[in-house]
């Protein structure tokens, strides 16, 4: 059996995943992080796009993660986040059409915009477009 490590996904709300896999890759607010077992304790600050990780069994996953933080120590990762969504269960062209409505408001910015909330709306459609995608493959 390869060498694993235990994946742990919460939000406010609910637990959403635990469990033994073999990598996983994280969006860490200055880029993706490479994560193996046995990996060097850290801290991150997460950003929103998609969290990928290799069951046990070798098939790949992917949840659609909005920020938060990582903490990665003694062969634990934990994933505490604003949001996810586990790519099979997000709607594409509902999150296509967020990420349009998204960047209208960015090119037609009003005065009444706020840039940042518009930017992160349209971070968080990428990252759930991403998502699904990688799941219907």
């Amino acid at each position: 059996m390869a060498e694993t490590f235990l994946l742990e996904i919460a939000t406010p709300e609910k637990s959403l995943l635990k469990e033994q896999v073999t990598e996983a890759q994280i969006p860490g607010a200055d880029g993706y992080l490479g994560i193996l077992p046995q990996h060097a304790a850290l801290l991150s600050r997460l950003k929103p796009g998609v969290l990928t990780f290799v069951t046990t069994d070798g098939k790949e996953h992917a949840i659609a993660v909005h920020g938060g933080f990582l903490e990665v120590k003694d062969n634990h990762a934990r994933c505490l986040v604003d949001q996810a969504e586990r790519a099979q269960e997000i709607d594409l062209t509902r999150a296509e059409q967020a990420q349009k409505k998204a960047l209208e408001q960015l090119n037609n910015q009003g005065i009444d915009l706020d840039i940042g909330d518009a930017l992160a709306a349209a971070m968080r459609a990428e990252a759930r477009i991403e998502a699904a995608r990688k799941a219907s493959k």
